[in-house]
């Protein structure tokens, strides 16, 4: 296990084998995302990207708020030449090339940048009493950290537009019939949800998980004949594997596979 430095902003964890937590804890802020937390969060998952004992991470917040958006106080005032040259709160571009998957637990609010960094993530595990929302409009502003592409490809481009012209917010039960979240629990066991998810992610071949990420995320960004091509690609690259030959002959003598990472 990796050491991790004293946070201020956040606190990480690891509560089963596998699975790295990072949870925002600026509580009476409804954890408003500034510079510094969101540093320190990427930080923590930085660290358990290149930790050989974590196959997959938790980003998460409290019951209450798992992000109410950013901390406003920090961006009044601000000119667009502060926001071009050190928009730390709204460049995310560190929590994309994490290799591996990140999970979101959302409980309460996740708004603005709280539901950006929230769709950043591989998935999404929501409580009953999530909220999701763009309501930069009502600041004269839009969505500056993925709330426009993001949103728009996951729920389509009519609803993102009540979403964010209009402040909409999606209920759990909303997000989830839209394509938005992975799956609803109760408040008392969203956070157990995640885990358990985030356990059985940890538990495959950390080689092909990492490549089958890559893979994903590559549809989002080209055309789907390059899609293709690339996927093929990365599906050969895996026949150079131990655990390529380690999963397939656990398959031929009907056992469970002992993967190598590697």
């Amino acid at each position: 296990m990796t050491d991790h430095p004293t946070y201020e902003t956040i606190l990480t964890e690891t509560p089963a084998p596998g699975v790295g937590v990072v949870r925002f804890n600026r509580p009476k802020a409804l954890n408003a995302l500034n510079a510094q937390m969101t540093g320190e969060a990427f930080t923590a998952l930085e660290i358990f990207d290149r930790d050989p004992s974590i196959g997959c991470m938790i980003l998460t917040g409290s019951d209450r708020a798992f992000a109410a958006g950013a901390d406003i106080k920090e961006m009044h005032g601000k000119t667009a030449v502060d926001m071009f040259m050190g928009g730390d709160v709204t460049d995310w571009s560190r929590l994309t090339k994490i290799g591996k998957p990140i999970i979101a637990a959302v409980s309460g609010f996740a708004l603005g940048g709280g539901c950006e960094i929230a769709m950043t993530c591989d998935m999404i595990v929501a409580s009953e009493t999530a909220a999701f929302g763009q309501p930069e409009i009502n600041l004269g502003i839009l969505p500056g950290a993925g709330g426009t592409q993001r949103m728009t490809r996951a729920i389509g481009k009519t609803l993102a537009m009540e979403v964010m012209l209009i402040d909409r917010r999606l209920t759990a039960e909303e997000a989830l019939h839209y394509g938005l979240v992975n799956r609803v629990a109760p408040v008392e066991t969203y956070f157990h949800e995640a885990v358990e998810l985030a356990k059985k992610v940890a538990e495959r071949s950390q080689v092909a998980i990492r490549l089958t990420k890559e893979a994903v995320n590559k549809a989002f960004e080209t055309s789907l004949a390059e899609g293709l091509t690339y996927e093929k690609r990365l599906f050969y690259l895996l026949f150079g594997t131990e655990d390529k030959a380690e999963g397939m002959g656990a398959f031929v003598e009907k056992r469970q596979p002992v993967w190598k990472n590697r």
